[in-house]
């Protein structure tokens, strides 16, 4: 595919391909020199218009490994600050030969937009509330290789997927869905009414306020950030009640079926939704989200731009 944009995008064929890659590039993070000249002579941007650090890094990461040529984009540095549209900034970087945009807005479209502009391939690393396809690719990743799973159409079948918290305003969520229900997966949304989207219906989705009906039978337990920098209206009433309804604690983690695993898109906002240190629990997959991350942006990088042999 020329581009990464959203779940829907890349279909379940694109989703599977992706994840069969990034079990080869898996393998080469694991070698004592993780790199291949699979993207020799290319360069990957980093437009980043929101804070970030897992994703950022994330990704340059994957970049180097692949041999790739990166260059960041800083807001706070460029010529954005003096008015530069964001069509300007992205035509100026583009004419210096660049072969690929990965990029975050607080705008929801922007990497549709961008398309208009540039020949380079986009990568979507979060737009607004409304897609970060990788990170579901991660997920996806994380969750195959916890339950020894071979991807594939419909691998996630039999799985209850459980996600806590703020659903509405967040991009993880929605991307998560897409993918999990491709997949196969049987997924629940547990949070207070107004942290849940107007309308689900098309998703296929259970939704309850009710954590506790449902944590003793989930397969995953997926725990989401408070989003707290887009909300501009209280839409709780109080941390500490949210926290008491629908934070993991360890008794509740103690009621967590055998074998189920937690995760967290980080950051986490400790004492609000985790009140319980995930290195505690013998199931947490927070640490192999990060470690994912990097073999599912190599695998994208890897697809989009079309790179040679990775086991050169």
């Amino acid at each position: 595919m020329k581009h990464v944009r959203s779940i829907d995008e890349l279909g379940v064929d694109g989703i599977v391909r992706v994840l069969k890659v990034a079990e080869h590039m898996a393998e080469v993070n694991r070698r004592p020199v993780p790199k291949v000249p699979a993207l020799v002579g290319k360069t990957v941007v980093s437009l980043f218009f929101e804070d970030s650090t897992r994703t950022r890094i994330s990704f340059e990461t994957a970049a180097r490994r692949l041999s790739a040529d990166t260059m960041t984009f800083s807001v706070s540095t460029s010529s954005v600050n003096k008015g530069e549209s964001l069509r300007d900034t992205v035509e100026t970087v583009s004419a210096m030969g660049v072969a690929a945009f990965v990029v975050r807005h607080k705008s929801s479209g922007v990497p549709w937009q961008m398309e208009n502009w540039t020949d380079a391939s986009i990568v979507n690393a979060g737009d607004g509330w409304h897609q970060h396809p990788t990170q579901a690719l991660l997920d996806c990743h994380s969750i195959t290789g916890a339950f020894g799973i071979e991807p594939a159409p419909q691998c996630l079948r039999g799985l209850a997927i459980t996600i806590v918290g703020d659903v509405r305003h967040s991009r993880v969520a929605r991307s998560d869905i897409e993918a999990f229900t491709a997949l196969g997966a049987t997924v629940r949304l547990v949070g207070p009414r107004t942290l849940m989207p107007p309308d689900a219906s098309p998703w296929g989705v259970e939704i309850t306020d009710d954590l506790d009906s449902v944590i003793g039978d989930s397969d995953v337990l997926y725990m989401l950030r408070m989003q707290r920098e887009r909300m501009n209206e209280a839409l709780v009433p109080h941390l500490g009640e949210y926290s008491t309804r629908f934070g993991l604690d360890a008794v509740r983690a103690a009621r967590m079926k055998d074998g189920a695993v937690v995760m967290h898109p980080g950051p986490m906002n400790r004492g609000v939704e985790m009140m319980i240190d995930p290195s505690e629990l013998p199931r947490s997959l927070v640490t192999n989200q990060v470690a994912s991350g990097v073999s599912v942006r190599m695998a994208v990088l890897f697809d989009v731009l079309g790179g040679q042999e990775v086991a050169s």
